[in-house]
Formats: structure tokens, C-alpha cells, sequence
């Protein structure tokens, strides 16, 4: 029973900070109809700009939260204008260039932190990175722990802004129906760029949450787009609630996976999951939560 419930307590530290990245691709797909490639390299721009904070100015991973959240977001609406709405603009261009846009975007994004780090695996080794703590026999990591309750306040103050502003309701309306939205007044084009910063800034606050307790390297994009992809697909495209259980559920998966079949199974399974929600529940948790 104590291994079961300490790899479930694994499962959901590890599925919340996957929520975070999830709802940032899905408020994407939501508003703009699109599945953002590049979700992970961005993510991995964030770890970098956290690991130099912290290699060459001894900033705390946490504190560099004020640093790379911003610098992601400005990152995402510098793609977003220059790069994504020019293809939104041209109607004879199809839908899937500003997809392919992404994929080149990410690989950019990946060949220029290669230029400046390397292919090395680097690391940031706080004093805090191995800590844990006891709750009778389970274990809790103590930058899991915390990575676990900024993503929980993050996701709280993101519906909050969603529900209670104006600008969020915005946003919630173009994702629901964009030509009523713009009969209705909202600026359709300023509301892209605000969601493409908001997706941005969330998947590198994961990402520098996420690097006290992970390696680096330049590839490392890839493996989370991926999973980005995966939980978009089992909470339903552009549900964000949706994103918070396939979040949980990746995370769960991955854990279950890992104690009982081995860790080389560790992705298989959330795979194999992934593959029985489109066979069986293409919907995703959309079509049960209705969000």
C-alpha cells in the first residue's frame, strides 16, 4: 500500500506542473484553431534562461521566475505578430502553414540555444534539489512540493482571469466563436496575441519550475511538445479544465508506469492512453466535463 500511495503522490506532483504546460497549448488551439509546435522549445528557452541566471548570477530558480515568465511572453507575442498572424491574414494560405510555421520556429529556437550551450546535459543543482519530507512512510519532494503549489496558484489566478475580466472573457469568447466575438466588438487580432503570450509565459513558468529536479540539453523541446500534444488530446482541444485532468492523468500514467511495468515503460503508457482516448473517447475529458 505505501509504494501504491507514494507513487500516486508522485503521479500528481508531477501531473500538476503537466496542467500548467497543457493549458497553455490548449488556450492556443482554443483561440486560434491551431496546434502551437514550438510549445516545448519555448519551454526550453525558459530552462535556459534559468540555468544562465543561476550559473552566472547565483539566482534562485524561483526568483528567476520573475525573469523568464516575462521574457517568454514577450517571445510569444513577438512569434505570434510577426510571424503566425501574417499567415492568419493571407486566406488563401491553409491553416496547416501556420502549423508547419511553429515547427520551424521551434527548430530556430532549438539551433540557437545549441550555438550558445552546446549539445552538453547541464543541471541546476540548488540545496533544496534532492530535500524531501515525510508524511508517515511517503515521501515528498520538496521542489515537487512547491513547483505543485504555484502551478495550483497559477492555474487558479489563469480562470480567474478568464472569468472575472474583461479581457479574459474576451478571450473565452473569441476560443467559443470568433465571428461573434468580432460582431460583438472584441479585437480578435490583439486577443491572438495575448493568448499566444499567455500559453508562452505558462510553459516557461513550468519549465523553470520543472529545472531544480530535471536536466538540460538543447533537444530537450521535443519530449514536451509531445506531452503537451498528448494532454491537450486527452482533456479535449481548447477545454482548459480538460487540460488540468489530462495533465493529472499523463503524470499518474508516467508514475504507474514507471513502478509497476519499469522506467523504459515510463512514456509507453501514456502513449498507449493516448492512442485509447482517440480510439474511444475522441472527445478527450471535454466531452465529460463540457469545459
Amino acid at each position: 500500500m505505501d509504494l501504491f500511495l507514494q507513487t500516486l503522490v508522485s503521479g500528481l506532483l508531477k501531473g500538476g506542473l503537466y496542467a500548467v504546460i497543457g493549458i497553455g497549448m490548449t488556450l492556443i488551439m482554443g483561440v486560434m484553431g491551431i496546434i502551437n509546435l514550438a510549445h516545448g522549445q519555448m519551454m526550453m528557452v525558459s530552462m535556459y534562461i534559468t540555468y544562465s541566471l543561476f550559473a552566472y548570477a547565483g539566482v534562485d530558480p524561483y526568483v528567476s521566475l520573475l525573469v523568464s515568465v516575462p521574457a517568454i511572453f514577450t517571445l510569444g507575442l513577438f512569434i505570434q505578430q510577426r510571424l503566425l498572424n501574417p499567415l492568419l491574414r493571407a486566406e488563401t494560405i491553409l491553416p496547416e502553414n501556420q502549423v508547419l510555421m511553429t515547427v520551424g520556429v521551434g527548430m530556430v529556437l532549438t539551433e540557437i540555444m545549441r550555438f550558445i550551450f552546446t549539445s552538453d546535459y547541464k543541471s541546476v543543482r540548488t540545496s533544496y534539489s534532492s530535500s524531501t519530507f515525510f508524511v508517515g512512510n511517503i515521501s515528498f519532494s520538496v521542489p515537487l512540493t512547491i513547483d505543485f503549489l504555484i502551478a495550483i496558484l497559477m492555474t487558479a489566478a489563469l480562470f480567474l482571469f478568464l472569468i472575472k475580466t474583461d479581457l479574459g472573457r474576451s478571450v473565452r469568447a473569441t476560443a467559443q466563436d470568433k465571428e461573434a466575438a468580432v460582431l460583438m466588438g472584441v479585437d480578435s487580432e490583439r486577443i491572438t496575441y495575448i493568448t499566444f503570450g499567455i500559453g508562452s509565459a505558462l510553459v516557461a513558468a513550468a519549465g523553470t519550475l520543472l529545472i531544480p529536479v530535471f536536466y538540460l540539453y538543447p533537444d530537450i523541446g521535443g519530449p514536451f511538445t509531445r506531452k503537451a500534444f498528448v494532454i491537450c488530446i486527452l482533456g479535449g482541444l481548447g477545454s482548459a479544465v480538460g487540460a488540468i485532468f489530462g495533465g493529472v492523468t499523463l503524470g499518474l500514467a508516467e508514475a504507474f508506469g514507471a513502478t509497476y511495468a519499469g522506467m523504459e515503460f515510463e512514456d509507453i503508457i501514456g502513449l498507449v492512453i493516448f492512442l485509447l482516448v482517440l480510439l474511444f473517447l475522441p472527445g478527450g475529458f471535454k466531452r465529460i466535463t463540457k469545459v
